[in-house]
């Protein structure tokens, strides 16, 4: 299991969103634990090169697709910082 991928895919997919997770971070929404807790959830997807392709041919998204393990975690992030709704 590349962890390095999942973390990158984390942050490309909390940047789609709209999330700022080092912003986040700062400003008590999330901490680290919970950023390295999703990057494991991600590290469990079935299918991470699907989600890689949506991030690459859709730089914005308005939600997270619904297979996501993070998408409940990326979409308060996202109405916390102004981004997308809630999921």
């Amino acid at each position: 299991m590349d962890m390095k991928r999942h973390a990158g895919l984390v942050d490309d997919m909390a940047r789609a969103l709209g999330v700022d997770l080092e912003e986040a971070a700062l400003r008590g929404l999330v901490d680290i634990d919970e950023i390295s807790d999703a990057v494991l959830r991600c590290a469990g997807c079935a299918d991470p090169g699907h989600c890689a392709g949506v991030l690459a041919a859709q730089p914005r998204l308005a939600a997270a697709p619904g297979y996501c393990r993070n998408r409940a975690l990326m979409g308060q992030l996202a109405a916390a910082q102004g981004g997308v709704a809630s999921a």
